[in-house]
């Protein structure tokens, strides 16, 4: 049955891998497709705007050579000298005043609404003069706006400038637009949905493992009491008073084991509320610190630790629930003791700021990756243990002790490295 639901988890996410890597190539491909797609009706806008321009600068040379009743030349009269710039060729000077006139009738013509710039070269002076900025759509004259450049010719031509006609191109491309917002929605939803299936899927594993530790952990006491419960009942036992204290101990041990562990389920149950319900009151941290290693002794006894005190603190006294707190050192000084491969030995240090205690719990134990140390403070999460099946636990103590630290206005941090144990500090406020 086991390896069956391994096969199944494996399928699973192999099928998972497949759906996303499809589904990001489409979204790719769409995406290529929208941009050539784009590309292409913006320089279809662009050679339709070239064309409406020059188109519009020839008849205004042609007006100004037969207001000047001159003989227009064979060659070309207008060139295009860049992307946004172009000079006409006239055959004599040119009234600033005039040119304004006839280039906006021209452009209002061909309904060319860009933004443009012009002026006249002065062959006397040879530079280029007169001039003016015109906005069709009233638009602000930009702050930057630079003189229009001079060719190297001796004849009289004037120049057209356009300083912002590729933001005008994009604002007349309608329905690109809008299918370019359309795509960049959809791709935002895809990659939210996609980040949300895999939280969820992380969750269900995460809650997965939970769900089989705990009933690992309920079903070994259970079995436990329930074969000593069967041997006392045996009435010879009554003859054997040592045998039968060792299993009543034996029982009694199982189910302070059941309880502690339905109190922990229990007190992450009740920290999920938006109130954890903390009772504050005038509390000596150095009491509460004594009173949780005292309540670990049998569990050091066992393991031959000892747990060193430099309580240094001169202020110690701060607003705290007794339950909650006692527990979370409860918790660190269980962790220090289970994840040790060696007679645990561990130190807890307090010291005062001017506006906050410190509180500092080292062990020996066999420390936590830097990569660990993200994620210990999140629910159901454990540190991976590779075949080590020995230490028991639901990963839920240290997400217990951070929201009970926050809960008391202070904050928790861990320093650790593999194989040369750990050192989590607690800052409260005083």
């Amino acid at each position: 049955m086991a390896l069956n639901t391994k096969y199944l988890c494996k399928v699973n996410r192999l099928t998972l891998r497949i759906v996303i890597a499809l589904a990001a190539l489409s979204i790719l491909g769409i995406t290529a497709t929208q941009i050539y797609w784009v590309r292409k009706a913006f320089d279809l806008k662009a050679n339709q705007f070239n064309a409406d321009v020059n188109l519009a600068l020839e008849n205004v040379a042609t007006r100004i050579y037969d207001i000047n009743k001159t003989p227009m030349p064979a060659n070309s009269l207008v060139d295009q000298e860049s992307s946004n710039y172009f000079t006409v060729l006239v055959n004599g000077p040119i009234d600033s005043n005039l040119l304004g006139f006839l280039l906006k009738n021209e452009f209002d013509k061909r309904k060319i609404t860009a933004d443009y710039q012009f002026g006249v070269y002065d062959c006397s002076k040879q530079c280029m003069a007169g001039g003016n900025y015109i906005s069709p759509t009233k638009n602000k004259i930009p702050v930057s706006l630079s003189e229009l450049p001079s060719l190297e010719m001796d004849g009289y031509y004037f120049g057209v400038r356009f300083p912002q006609i590729e933001a005008n191109l994009i604002s007349q491309m309608g329905i690109w637009g809008f299918s370019s917002i359309v795509m960049l929605v959809v791709i935002f939803f895809f990659v939210y949905t996609l980040f949300v299936i895999l939280k969820q899927r992380r969750l269900s594993e995460v809650q997965n493992d939970f769900i089989n530790n705990m009933t690992h952990e309920f079903k070994t006491p259970l079995a436990t009491i329930a074969i000593s419960s069967e041997v006392l009942k045996d009435p010879s036992i009554a003859k054997n008073p040592e045998r039968l204290l060792n299993y009543a101990t034996i029982i009694e041990n199982e189910s302070q084991r059941l309880k502690q562990q339905v109190e922990r389920v229990l007190q992450m149950a009740q920290t999920e509320k938006a109130d954890v319900g903390l009772k504050k009151e005038q509390q000596d941290i150095h009491e509460l610190i004594k009173e949780a290693v005292d309540n670990h002794t049998v569990a050091l006894s066992s393991k031959r630790g000892e747990v060193g005190l430099a309580l240094n603190a001169t202020n110690s006294h701060i607003l705290a629930d007794k339950l909650h707190f006692t527990n979370v050192i409860g918790n660190l000084l269980d962790n220090a003791i289970k994840y040790c491969e060696k007679e645990p030995r561990i130190s807890i240090t307090t010291s005062n700021s001017q506006t906050s205690i410190q509180i500092e719990i080292s062990d020996n134990g066999i420390g936590i990756s830097q990569e660990n140390q993200k994620r210990i403070f999140a629910r159901f999460y454990r540190v991976p243990t590779g075949n080590r099946h020995d230490v028991k636990g639901f990963g839920l103590g240290l997400n217990y002790v951070k929201l009970i630290v926050e809960a008391h206005k202070g904050r928790i941090s861990v320093q650790s490295m593999p194989g040369n144990g750990s050192i989590f500090t607690i800052v409260l406020p005083m």
